[in-house]
């Protein structure tokens, strides 16, 4: 069984183009729910209607791996909106929908390839938050058949 446990939305990209430069400060909002649209990606989110047959038309993460991070840079009370990620789930392995389809509340996804982690991990999360992630920096997808999703 799994569940999602965060829902976030930016207005703005702060690392994506950015390489060699400083970070954007466009906030992660926390909301309880989004409105996944097919093909185009998430309402409000900074990658809706990004370009056609994009590959992260949405981005998922899991909550374990956050936990692993946490607690091997002793991180304490930080939350997963520093990953920049929409969906935080909670009990998949979200490798395992990489090349697959997949459904959750109703809502259709093709996972099209591991959301790699960047230098960036380090500036947002602390040194050697990159390295930890590498292989399990969370999911791209591509909505398929959209809806609301909600914090559950």
């Amino acid at each position: 069984m799994h569940r999602i446990r965060h829902l976030y939305l930016s207005p703005g990209h702060n690392y994506f183009g950015h390489h060699g430069l400083e970070p954007s400060t466009h906030p992660m909002l926390e909301v309880p729910s989004v409105q996944c649209v097919a093909g185009r990606g998430i309402e409000g989110d900074r990658f809706f209607d990004f370009k056609d047959e994009y590959k992260g038309q949405v981005t998922f993460f899991a909550w374990e791996v956050f936990e692993g991070l946490r607690a091997a840079l002793g991180l304490g009370d930080v939350t997963p909106a520093g990953l920049r990620r929409n969906i935080v789930t909670e009990g998949v392995d979200l490798n395992e929908w990489i090349g697959r389809e997949f459904e959750i509340q109703g809502l259709r996804f093709a996972g099209t390839q591991e959301c790699a982690p960047c230098h960036w991990m380090d500036r947002a999360y602390g040194p050697g938050a990159e390295a930890f992630l590498k292989g399990r920096g969370g999911l791209r997808a591509q909505i398929l058949i959209g809806g609301t999703l909600t914090v559950q």
